[in-house]
């Protein structure tokens, strides 16, 4: 069985953002074992998985990218909506757009210090839309 839910986040600042909870909340009944796929419909933002426990690692996401793509890089020519715009088209390319997580005991099965991760690249975002797809 597959079923399919589409999602819309809050807006959220520039920055790493820890969705987990929130992505959870909006899930149906989960199956007993089976997988979620979550793909995000943009290309200036990515999503990830990576270590929830510590907020320093939200800072050091940001001082990291920042660092890997600057937007003050006057060669970039793609700049229409800011200086923001090339920079986060290609961090969100570094990140990704999608992730699949095992589903077990109708639990997403992440690990322990594991969170699924909003990386808004974007100095002024809109809010963010998610497919859901979940295999039964």
């Amino acid at each position: 069985m597959i079923q399919q839910i589409e999602i819309q986040l809050p807006e959220f600042a520039r920055g790493a953002h820890v969705i987990t909870s929130y992505i959870t909340s909006k899930l149906p009944l989960l199956p007993e074992k089976g997988l979620l796929h979550i793909f995000i419909k943009h290309t200036s933002a990515g999503i990830t998985i990576n270590e929830n426990a510590d907020p320093s690692v939200r800072h050091d996401f940001e001082v990291g990218f920042n660092q890997l793509v600057p937007s003050s890089n006057k060669e970039f020519t793609h700049t229409l909506e800011g200086p923001d715009d090339m920079p986060s088209h290609i961090k969100s390319s570094l990140v990704g757009h999608s992730l699949t997580i095992p589903i077990t005991a109708r639990k997403l099965n992440l690990g322990t210090w594991q969170g699924i991760y909003l990386c808004e690249f974007r100095n002024f975002a809109d809010p963010r839309n998610l497919v859901i797809t979940i295999y039964a």
